[in-house]
């Protein structure tokens, strides 16, 4: 797809972590609103069921962390689309352990994936995301805001992400640019199993998630994308800086 052929395509998003839960929910979203989506992740098999049936969403395959990566996934957006004007910081790595059990190894991926990656992306967008007067759309957590035993590598990570948020939104407001964050809280994605979770460590997370939540359900990925492309529409166009808490209730019960 050329520049040309996506024109009537509205919008151009990119979305790092499409392959499943949030952000093939947040791709399918953005889509169906007219967008034309640059659909990021690790593994093919997903991106393509992601893509699926839809010519509004197109797969690449891409490690965000890895060297040349942030710039290779902004300049095919400029080399497919022409232009960019929404990215959608998703991609997350979740690592759990108490202190007194963390490793390097589980430290450093969440710290590459969850931060510094997309400062990096973010940063390779600026010249596509000031041309259009675009929008950085970072996915945090609700559990950023309160305490998390087990799992504050990643909370770190989130609560660190969404001050990038506000320090940008202040930073690039002259250029043009807003920066939003939502913060998600229990949602029914994969998240746990990618964290290695047995089925019953999922069932009785999955049960305290619930008796915590004062809305009485679990979160959808739809409810997330919804939000996000509401934040990332012209609608907002005078929201920069904020973190919208899409958790049901959770942090403020």
């Amino acid at each position: 797809m050329n520049s040309s052929s996506a024109a009537p395509l509205g919008r151009i998003v990119a979305i790092t972590g499409a392959g499943t839960g949030i952000g093939r929910a947040t791709a399918h979203a953005f889509a169906a609103a007219g967008a034309a989506v640059l659909a990021v992740g690790r593994r093919r098999g997903p991106l393509d069921e992601t893509a699926s049936g839809n010519d509004r969403i197109v797969p690449l395959v891409a490690d965000i962390t890895g060297p040349g990566e942030p710039e290779r996934i902004i300049r095919t957006a400029q080399e497919t689309y022409g232009r960019l004007d929404v990215l959608v910081n998703n991609a997350a790595l979740v690592r759990g352990g108490p202190l007194g059990a963390l490793t390097t190894e589980m430290i450093e991926p969440q710290i590459a994936t969850n931060l510094v990656a997309p400062m990096l992306l973010s940063q390779a967008a600026l010249p596509l995301l000031e041309a259009s007067g675009g929008v950085i759309v970072n996915v945090s957590t609700s559990i950023g805001q309160r305490a998390w035993p087990g799992s504050s590598v990643y909370a770190a990570t989130k609560t660190a992400l969404e001050l990038l948020t506000r320090s940008w939104a202040v930073e690039l407001a002259p250029r043009g640019i807003r920066v939003v964050a939502v913060a998600p809280g229990a949602i029914t994605t994969p998240i746990g199993e990618h964290q290695g979770l047995s089925p019953e460590q999922l069932t009785a997370l999955r049960e305290w998630q619930l008796a915590h939540t004062p809305l009485g359900r679990l979160g959808r990925p739809e409810d997330v994308a919804r939000s996000i492309v509401h934040l990332a529409s012209p609608a907002s166009s005078f929201i920069t800086g904020a973190i919208l808490a899409v958790d049901g209730g959770a942090v403020v019960a």
